[in-house]
């Protein structure tokens, strides 16, 4: 199963080698710029334009959570490895560390002077990796919100 998101607003399961769609996911009001499984396959993240992340369970077949807080379009998104937390990246030079438990911003992250385009979370580890247009790439300690 892959997992894309478009321009159309709307976020797609494809079915491999068939490239079937399986499921498609509507609710964003702009651009679906990332998207990405939970761990344990039974959700999703997505960011948009339209500045909200949104989690998606998959049996539900629907949006259960609205994550807003972000002032710009927000450009990509990952789970941690333990499925609890969601990082974004957003067009203002900041990311953030979201609870899903709480529903709630963790951290606000500052450090890039342009458009943050790229987040992930190294694998099983407490360290993410952010990309910006400023050319830079850094490395955060998300228990101490500093770079490394």
């Amino acid at each position: 199963i892959v997992l894309t998101g478009g321009d159309d607003r709307l976020w797609k399961t494809w079915g491999f080698p068939e490239g079937n769609i399986l499921m498609t996911g509507e609710g964003h009001t702009d651009w679906v710029s990332g998207c990405c499984f939970r761990p344990s396959g039974t959700q999703l993240v997505t960011s948009s334009g339209d500045t909200t992340v949104r989690i998606w369970d998959l049996s539900r077949r629907g949006c259960i959570l609205t994550l807003r807080g972000h002032s710009r379009a927000v450009r990509d998104c990952c789970w941690h490895s333990c499925g609890e937390v969601v990082a974004s990246a957003c067009m203002d030079g900041t990311s953030k560390i979201w609870d899903v438990n709480s529903q709630k911003c963790r951290h606000t992250l500052r450090g890039h002077k342009e458009s943050v385009n790229s987040i992930e979370f190294l694998p099983f580890s407490s360290t993410l990796l952010t990309s910006s247009a400023d050319k830079t790439v850094c490395l955060w300690d998300v228990r101490t919100v500093s770079r490394l």
